[in-house]
């Protein structure tokens, strides 16, 4: 048990040190790591830690992008209005379904990361095709980057992750970011939308959820200690060293690796 859990940090700090620079929570990551790793059922419990090493990595990562003003204030306050709703929709969402969580995670996961494929792969192909300057704040689309960023709060709640993998496509597409400012305000809806989802999560738990939480809190700190230190540690290095261009095929290689575990596992391989 010891190794495992030995193990599982190891994975915890590298998923946060990958995801920290792309915009994105880790929660696709965490979830799995805690599920498969350590045997953690998928119920609002394993649910509200995800959401808190998420919540974790986007100030580290969230902060280090804010002092390079790396994010955009009038994408960030348009999509926060579909956001945060959408947060609290999602975790009564969780507590409708139940005991079908487990498949209904996963099918979910897979059409979320399926659309964000398509939509990151055909933005990064426009892209190389003409390099033009991005269009002005004046030209956000504040309807989609609502909707958008509406879809990105569910899943943030149903999923347990930071919805990076929705929002920064959507900025991207619809408010005109260039990549790092999309990074960077995506980390900012997460930094203010995880926190929402995860006090709905624990007003809605029942009392023997609380009970398995108690019995793992010093793991569960220890897991965020390690989490703060990757993210800050990745949101600096992506700033220092990768151009916008990788952080996108980096993107979009994380998310790819992410959906084929899903389709092996639903599939029963």
């Amino acid at each position: 048990m010891i190794a495992e859990t030995l193990i599982i940090s190891l994975g915890v700090f590298v998923v946060a040190f990958l995801f920290a620079p792309l915009g994105m929570g880790g929660g696709m990551l965490f979830v799995p790591l805690l599920h498969y790793g350590l045997g953690w059922e998928i119920n609002g419990a394993l649910f509200a830690v995800s959401l808190s090493l998420t919540a974790v990595v986007s100030w580290g990562s969230g902060l280090a992008h804010r002092n390079e003003k790396h994010y955009d204030d009038l994408a960030l306050k348009i999509g926060l209005k579909g956001a945060i709703p959408g947060a609290l929709l999602g975790v009564g969402i969780v507590v409708l379904i139940g005991e079908k969580m487990d498949f209904v995670f996963k099918v979910l996961s897979l059409g979320m990361i399926s659309w964000a494929i398509y939509k990151t792969a055909g933005k990064m192909k426009s892209d190389l095709k003409i390099q033009l300057p991005s269009k002005p704040n004046d030209e956000i689309q504040p309807m989609p980057v609502q909707i958008g960023a509406g879809i990105g709060g569910v899943l943030s709640s149903v999923l347990a992750i930071g919805a990076g993998v929705i929002y920064v496509p959507v900025l991207r597409t619809f408010a005109h970011l260039e990549p790092r400012k999309a990074i960077g305000t995506s980390l900012h809806f997460m930094m203010i939308v995880v926190p929402v989802a995860i006090f709905a999560h624990l007003l809605t738990l029942p009392s023997e959820m609380y009970s398995k939480l108690g019995e793992e809190l010093l793991l569960i700190l220890m897991f965020m200690a390690l989490t703060f230190l990757g993210a800050r540690n990745g949101a600096q290095y992506g700033i220092k060293y990768l151009s916008e261009h990788q952080l996108m095929k980096i993107f979009l290689l994380v998310i790819i690796v992410v959906g084929l575990k899903y389709v092996t596992d639903l599939g029963g391989f």
